[in-house]
């Protein structure tokens, strides 16, 4: 597909939900076979464990696949996510923000230990308003040795931390010493601010809502058996600045304790539960509610966002349309469609909201 020959004239209608093309993103990790038994579609595990999901972001790579790598394709007109945004910004967004990155991913190896930019060190050092605040869902695991790592074990210091970076080298695991460990659990729910170290296990399924950029500073030398380059680990800037990020006072079960949520119940009733998973009290970065139906329905209320399948099938439902919806399945709700559509069925159903407006 060639940007010339996207015309705005075969666009999909933006007064109904929007649905995508698979849009699969390389990353140096290997994973993957989550998604296939998530969605159906897909060749297991490979170096394309992520789909990045109504997405307007620019995927950051080290093997080029485009100017647009990462930007979603309308499944109608096969228009890039970004141009439609821009085309029709009244129907699809009505003055309002949608600044937020959602994705399924896939880990078959333990992804490198990390860290994402504050909004202000993004806007000091990437000239961008958005930093990397991300939450987790867990959807499945692949056996119940699967883990996630939050903050550090113990007090440290910058100092210490560049030296097991450097031994990470030869000693591949070394920085798991430095990080606390916890049992992934489906339906676990777990907020990440920008500043803390972190890391994704073995086999895991998750759904995850970020802000809407690719910054990632990761310090190993190593993820499974790709070499992590100085470019890839510290984004071109020097490693003293790159490695400031990272918050030095997150350690212990507080760490822990402030990164899991408990899901709020906003509405039980009709076959119909509705929980809050992440509240605006929680982060302005963006909110999640999880819908779980019975046989019931709800009104779509809320546009501009994202709405993911995760379990069962039902329908998306309007005046004169209706759209048969499974697992995996997933679409962007604009602002013109608001309030004028409903999702019905047996299924549970993400509803991914943009910044606090």
């Amino acid at each position: 597909m060639k940007d010339d020959a996207m015309k705005i004239s075969g666009a999909p209608d933006c007064g109904a939900p929007v649905f995508f093309k698979p849009n699969r993103v390389f990353r140096n990790y290997v994973g993957g076979d989550g998604l296939r038994r998530l969605t159906g579609s897909g060749e297991g595990d490979n170096n394309f464990p992520e789909e990045w999901i109504a997405s307007k972001v620019k995927a950051i790579n080290p093997v080029y696949f485009g100017e647009r790598d990462g930007v979603s394709v309308t499944e109608e007109g096969e228009l890039y996510l970004d141009d439609l945004l821009e085309a029709e910004k009244d129907k699809m967004l009505g003055g309002r923000k949608y600044d937020c990155l959602v994705k399924y991913l896939d880990s078959a190896i333990r992804l490198p230990v990390q860290v994402h930019p504050t909004k202000e060190f993004s806007a000091k050092n990437f000239g961008s308003p958005y930093g990397k605040t991300e939450a987790w869902l867990v959807l499945a695991t692949r056996d119940e040795n699967a883990k996630l790592y939050f903050g550090f074990k113990d007090r440290i210091d910058l100092d210490t931390l560049k030296e097991y970076a450097d031994r990470s080298l030869d000693e591949r695991d070394i920085l798991t010493e430095l990080i606390t460990p916890v049992k992934a659990e489906v339906g676990d729910v777990y907020l990440i601010n920008a500043g803390l170290i972190h890391a994704i296990g073995a086999g895991c399924t998750i759904l995850e809502v970020q802000e809407p950029t690719d910054f990632t500073i990761q310090i190993e030398n190593w993820c499974g058996e790709s070499r992590v380059t100085e470019q890839e680990k510290y984004l071109g800037l020097p490693r003293d600045v790159a490695m400031s990020v990272f918050d030095v006072e997150k350690f212990g079960k507080k760490a822990v304790d402030e990164c899991k949520m408990q899901p709020r119940t906003l509405f039980c009733d009709n076959g119909v539960l509705i929980e809050s998973l992440i509240s605006y009290d929680d982060t302005p970065c963006f909110a999640e509610k999880r819908y779980t139906l019975s046989g019931g329905k709800v009104i779509m209320s809320y546009a501009p966002c994202v709405w993911a399948v995760v379990e069962g099938n039902g329908a998306v439902t309007g005046d004169g349309y209706r759209r048969e919806v499974k697992k995996g399945d997933y679409f962007f709700l604009p602002y013109a469609a608001e309030g004028k559509f409903e999702i019905e069925g047996n299924l549970v159903a993400i509803e991914c909201l943009p910044s606090k407006q």
